[in-house]
């Protein structure tokens, strides 16, 4: 079976047998599941589906979470497209991944990719690029697939929960997933996937994770919009030539430090953080009464 352990790794297979990551991710996965590739590819544009559809869904819904903490900012966001700094693009990105967030918030149906804290970053910045530049069926599974090899390593070689590194270790996985996506779908190079990755991971680290009232709704939900953007920003400076002046494992090693310094109440505890400022403690108080 094919292996590989770092970004390194894949950039040197896709480089060395001239394929992209996309490609080897696929021919791993018909080696694990001994299913063929036709099928490989058919179920991850079944998890595309399953993401267009909690985006379509909360970008037309003003329903409210059962704690009410959050719903309807999407339907906002989506209405403000026209009067945006970001501009259309960028904030189209933001409130798709609010609208997925806002979905898993009201027990709808998502996909994790990685985590369902983060459920929002990957297909809403897919859904941005998509809406612009009408990329076609065979283009996005390649990014998914291309996402899937990144999120495989970083689970390796630091970790994609929150309670184990904080939300650097979801929304920064997540973001660095999106940033490969979208490097791969603009054609892009393999090592500029890993620069976009790189890009994207650094300037997340040490990111807390403290939701109020241990919901994954505050902050989590407006953080999925922005990493969204986060994500589109890491893979235009990758595709501009931008690069990472630290090594794009050595910042998935840093990830894994931070995270293991970090103290436990800032690790989806709730003990610190948002979730312990004075209005925190008051929406918890209100959401748990008995």
């Amino acid at each position: 079976m094919i292996n590989f352990n770092t970004v390194a790794d894949l950039i040197s297979m896709a480089e060395e047998g001239n394929r992209s990551i996309a490609q080897i991710i696929l021919q791993r996965e018909t080696e694990r599941t001994l299913q063929s590739a036709e099928k490989i590819r058919e179920a991850m544009f079944r998890n595309w589906i399953v993401m267009e559809e909690a985006i379509y869904k909360g970008l037309n819904s003003q329903e409210k979470s059962v704690s009410g903490l959050t719903g309807g900012d999407a339907v906002k966001l989506q209405a403000h497209l026209d009067k945006s700094y970001l501009g259309a693009d960028a904030l189209m990105g933001a409130a798709a991944a609010v609208a997925i967030s806002e979905v898993n918030a009201c027990m709808g149906r998502i996909v994790a990719c990685p985590t369902a804290g983060s459920c929002g970053i990957l297909p809403a910045a897919l859904y941005a690029a998509v809406c612009k530049y009408e990329y076609d069926k065979e283009s996005i599974i390649d990014a998914m697939l291309t996402a899937s090899g990144i999120g495989m390593v970083v689970e390796q070689n630091a970790s994609i929960a929150g309670a184990y590194g904080g939300c650097q270790a979801e929304c920064g996985t997540a973001a660095s997933m999106a940033a490969a996506a979208l490097v791969q779908l603009a054609g892009g190079t393999p090592d500029q996937i890993g620069q976009a990755v790189a890009l994207a991971i650094k300037n997340l680290l040490g990111l807390a994770c403290d939701p109020v009232a241990g919901l994954v709704e505050v902050p989590c939900v407006k953080r999925n919009g922005f990493e969204a953007v986060h994500a589109m920003l890491a893979a235009d400076m990758a595709m501009a030539g931008v690069k990472s002046v630290i090594p794009v494992d050595e910042v998935i090693e840093a990830m894994n430090q931070i995270g293991r310094m970090m103290p436990t109440s800032l690790k989806e505890t709730s003990e610190a953080g948002l979730a312990v400022t004075k209005t925190g403690k008051e929406l918890t108080a209100k959401i748990f009464a008995v």
